[in-house]
């Protein structure tokens, strides 16, 4: 990858990404253990120290007063070595600090996001429960005001899926504040970890992203205080849409980094192993597949990039993110699965390490909305359903 006289990016900037990348490599690559299923405490603390959970935030609370465009390539760079540090840091940021930082209040952001921006404290965000995924206004959980304890009850059903679960200090939780009004009557709130009743299940054994905790979160009478609504009641299916818009760009540089490591690997392999004679990258099949993987890689990038921009420069860009959490996903999968075919019957066993980026790869086209569901984002803002349906 030639970092010099790139046409979008500043020399800054791709210092930045070599600095990333070579903090991965020597610091994750030792112990990024695939069935270890856990992140150790020390690499999530220098990530901090470098500033990595607050890049596109201001420095007035703690962050890096960077661009989204640069979070992206850090998600992208971390991804390329581990995707499930990727995924914690694109969790933390897009989906637990950034609805604070939009819609919290003056003192919710003072309160919260100065520990959370240094990776003193991570974030989770808490939407999916076991029967609603997509379907996000059908959630059940409700919260119940109690005006003696000037605060809110939770209870009726559990979350599922929480990456971060047990990595996370701060929960960002939606609820059901007015059952009747379906999507329009959902709340959101800022829950604490050491609230009493709310209980932290074990991490879930995955296929891929194995280091990212994902867990289960169950209320036993848990009471969030008043203060901890975040942007007004009923307003939490507003909060969620926005706040996936960011955390689908997340996942698409994430995917990015996975569809780099591929080419990474692939090119590797075909200059050093030889058959009949010579390396394989001499064999046009082989250059057939690695020139197909880079152009999906560009693509994907140049999408990414551009919804990335749009979020920074406050132009709408949902439609956008969709597009390139889409195309970027899809690549992933595309561009892992060639590799392997690539490795051969090495490329199938767990110690040359290319079979995992297939199993991190699948991920990408379902969390942050399923590629069936990008496609109706992407349709909806082609044809202005929203605009229509209010006529």
């Amino acid at each position: 990858m030639n970092k010099k006289n790139h046409p979008f990016l500043t020399e800054e900037q791709l210092e930045f990404q070599e600095t990333v990348f070579g903090f991965m490599q020597k610091r994750v690559d030792p112990v990024a253990n695939d069935h270890n299923a856990k992140i150790p405490k020390e690499i999530l603390m220098e990530m901090g120290t470098m500033g990595l959970f607050g890049i596109p935030y201001p420095s007035t609370l703690g962050g890096q007063n960077a661009t989204f465009v640069e979070y992206g390539l850090a998600v992208e760079q971390v991804s390329r070595r581990c995707a499930a540090t990727g995924i914690t840091i694109s969790a933390h940021s897009s989906l637990a600090v950034d609805p604070i930082f939009r819609f919290g209040t003056e003192d919710q952001r003072n309160k919260f996001l100065p520990k959370m921006l240094s990776g003193e404290k991570l974030g989770a965000m808490s939407l999916t429960e076991g029967e609603f995924g997509s379907d996000a206004g059908g959630i059940k959980l409700q919260a119940i005001y109690d005006s003696d304890l000037k605060g809110y009850t939770l209870k009726g059903a559990e979350k599922v899926y929480v990456t971060n679960a047990n990595y996370a200090s701060i929960f960002i939780v939606f609820t059901k504040t007015d059952p009747e009004k379906g999507a329009k009557g959902i709340s959101c709130f800022i829950l604490e970890k050491d609230t009493p009743g709310l209980i932290i299940g074990k991490d879930e054994i995955k296929m891929g992203i194995k280091g990212s905790s994902t867990a289960t979160l169950t209320f036993d009478g848990v009471l969030v205080p008043e203060e901890n609504l975040l942007g007004g009641l009923n307003q939490g299916f507003k909060i969620a849409m926005t706040t996936l818009d960011g955390g689908r760009l997340g996942v698409g540089w994430q995917a990015a980094g996975i569809t780099l490591a591929a080419i990474d690997a692939a090119i590797k392999y075909a200059n050093e192993r030889t058959q009949f004679g010579k390396e394989i990258a001499n064999y046009q099949l082989i250059q057939d597949k690695i020139a197909r993987m880079w152009v999906k890689y560009k693509a994907a990038w140049l999408l990414l990039y551009e919804a990335s921009l749009r979020k920074d420069k406050g132009l709408p860009y949902a439609k956008e993110a969709a597009a390139a959490k889409m195309f970027a996903s899809e690549a992933a999968m595309w561009c892992a699965s060639q590799t392997v075919q690539i490795h051969g019957g090495s490329g199938y066993i767990t110690e040359t390490g290319v079979e995992r980026l297939l199993r991190d790869a699948k991920i990408t086209e379902i969390y942050e909305g399923t590629t069936e569901m990008m496609v109706l984002v992407i349709a909806a803002g082609l044809l202005d359903l929203k605009k229509k349906k209010g006529k």
